[in-house]
C-alpha cells in the first residue's frame, strides 16, 4: 500500500466529444439501403463517375507520387467498382447513418477464446521449428522475439492459410471514390500501385482482405511500403509467397515502433482490493517495486520482482481490460508496440498471451465475469453522461477503453460503490 495513494487518479479534465466512426449500409444492385427506407441509385451512372474520378483524381494522385505511366494504365483499364464492399455511399445515395449500437456486450474473455488459442499454439510450435533459421535471424536483425513473431503472423492469416479472395487496387480504388474514408484510401490506392512499381509484383497478385489489408502480415498498403522488407533477398517485397519476407516484415515493423529487445509485453498478476482499478492506463507508469509494496503479487501467487518484465527494469503499466470483472496485468512499453499494429486492448493481450503460450504451456487464470444485460448503446449513453460530467472517456463510441473505465471507476468511488472500472447496471441508469 506504501507509495499507492498517490497514485490515485487526477480530478477529470472537460473533455470534447470525438468524431464517430461512420458506416453507411448498402445493398447490391440498383437500390442502396439507408436510414429507413431505400433510395435507387443509378449504378451505370456511378460506374461512369467512377471512371472520370480515376482518369481525374486518381492518376493524377499516382503520377505525383512517382508512380510509372504504365503500372497506371495496366491498373485502371478495365477497372471497376466492387460493389460487395461495406461502408459505401455512392454519389447519389442518402448520407450514411450512424453506427449500430444495438449489438448486446459480452465478456471480453470471449476474444480469448481457449480453443481457438490452443489450435494456434500447437500450429505456431510448428512453425517455430519449421522456420526456425529465419525466425533467429529476424530476432537477431530487429530485436522481437520470434514467439512474438509468430503469434502476430497466426493471428492474422493463421499462418498464410486464409485466403485472400479481394483486388487490393479494386477495393483500395473502390473505397477511394465512394467509401466512408475517401482521402485515408486515396493514399492507400497510390501505396499499392507503388508497391506494384517498386518491387516488381503483378497487379493480379497485390491480394487484400476486403478491408485492404495485404498478404500474410495484413499490412494496409501505405504500412507495407513503411516497413515490409526483403527479408529473403530477392529483390522483392513478396509478403504473399515468400515466408522470409512476411517473418522479417513483421519485426521491422515492430522494431520500427519502438519495441524494446530483452522486455517482456507484460504478466498476469494479482491485485489486491486496496490498489484502485484507476491506476490503469498508458499514462500511469510506475517501478515494479511499488506495485510490490503495495502487495501485488504475480498471479500465480510468487512474489513480483523487479525484472518481472525483463531487461533494464522498465516501468510497469496497469491493464485490466475488464476491469474488476477479469485479470490484470502489469504490461511494459512493448504491449503498447503490439496496440501500433491493432489498437485493441484485447489484440496485444492476445498476441503476448500467444506468445508466452508458445514458450511455455500456461493459460491466463484469472476468471472473466460474465457480462451481459446491456448493449453498446447503453455504453454510448453512459459515456455521453460522462463526458457532460467532464470525464475523457475517449469518445462515446459504445466501445470500453481505459478512459472510460478508469472514469467509471472514479464515479464510483464518488458514489461510495466498490470500484470495478467496468460498465454496470449500477451506473447505467444515470
Amino acid at each position: 500500500m506504501a507509495g499507492m495513494t498517490s497514485m490515485l487518479p487526477s480530478p477529470p479534465s472537460p473533455a470534447r466529444l470525438g468524431p464517430l466512426r461512420v458506416l453507411a449500409a448498402f445493398a447490391l444492385g440498383l437500390l442502396v439501403t439507408a436510414g429507413d427506407g431505400r433510395a435507387a441509385v443509378d449504378r451505370p451512372a456511378v460506374e461512369a463517375a467512377f471512371q472520370r474520378w480515376l482518369a481525374d483524381t486518381a492518376a493524377p494522385a499516382a503520377r505525383r507520387a512517382g508512380v510509372s505511366d504504365a503500372t497506371i494504365r495496366a491498373a485502371t483499364a478495365g477497372l471497376t467498382p466492387d460493389w460487395s464492399l461495406p461502408d459505401l455511399v455512392p454519389p447519389g445515395a442518402p448520407p450514411p447513418r450512424g453506427p449500430s449500437f444495438q449489438a448486446e456486450f459480452a465478456s471480453p474473455g470471449r476474444y480469448l477464446d481457449a480453443k481457438r488459442l490452443a489450435g494456434l499454439t500447437s500450429a505456431g510450435r510448428a512453425r517455430l521449428k519449421t522456420h526456425g533459421a529465419v525466425l533467429d535471424a529476424a530476432e537477431r536483425r530487429y530485436g522481437v522475439p520470434a514467439e512474438i513473431i509468430v503469434a502476430i503472423w497466426g493471428r492474422e492469416s493463421d499462418f498464410g492459410r486464409v485466403p485472400l479472395k479481394h483486388s487490393a487496387i479494386r477495393v483500395t480504388s473502390t473505397q477511394a471514390f465512394m467509401g466512408a474514408r475517401k482521402a485515408m484510401f486515396l493514399d492507400e490506392f497510390v501505396a499499392a500501385l507503388t508497391i506494384a512499381d517498386e518491387d516488381h509484383l503483378p497487379l493480379g497478385e497485390i491480394r487484400s482482405s476486403w478491408a485492404g489489408a495485404l498478404g500474410q502480415p495484413q499490412f494496409m498498403p501505405t504500412k507495407m511500403l513503411s516497413h515490409a522488407v526483403d527479408f529473403d533477398g530477392d529483390g522483392a517485397r513478396d509478403i504473399w509467397r515468400s515466408t522470409a519476407d512476411v517473418l522479417g516484415s513483421i519485426g521491422h515493423y515492430l522494431q520500427d515502433f519502438g519495441w524494446r529487445p530483452g522486455v517482456r509485453w507484460g504478466v498476469e498478476v494479482n491485485l489486491p482490493d486496496s490498489v484502485p482499478c484507476t491506476l490503469e492506463g498508458p499514462d500511469k507508469g510506475r517501478p515494479l517495486g511499488d506495485f510490490a509494496a503495495a502487495g501485488v503479487t504475480l498471479a500465480d501467487g510468487r512474489p513480483l520482482q523487479a525484472d518481472a518484465l525483463g531487461a533494464g527494469n522498465p516501468d510497469a503499466h496497469l491493464l485490466m481490460p475488464a476491469g474488476r470483472k477479469g485479470p490484470a496485468f502489469l504490461v511494459s512499453e512493448n504491449f503498447y508496440v503490439l496496440k501500433r499494429y491493432n489498437e485493441s486492448d484485447l489484440y496485444a493481450i492476445f498476441i503476448g498471451h500467444l506468445g508466452d503460450r508458445l514458450r511455455a504451456d500456461a493459460a491466463i487464470r484469472g476468471r472473466w465475469a460474465t457480462v451481459s444485460g446491456f448493449t453498446r448503446g447503453d455504453v454510448r449513453d453512459l459515456q455521453e453522461r460522462l463526458i457532460a460530467a467532464g470525464y475523457d472517456v475517449g469518445g462515446a463510441d459504445g466501445l470500453v477503453g481505459w478512459r472510460t473505465r478508469t472514469a467509471i471507476g472514479a464515479v464510483e468511488t464518488a458514489r461510495g460503490l466498490p470500484p470495478t472500472c467496468y460498465p454496470g447496471k449500477a451506473l447505467m441508469g444515470g
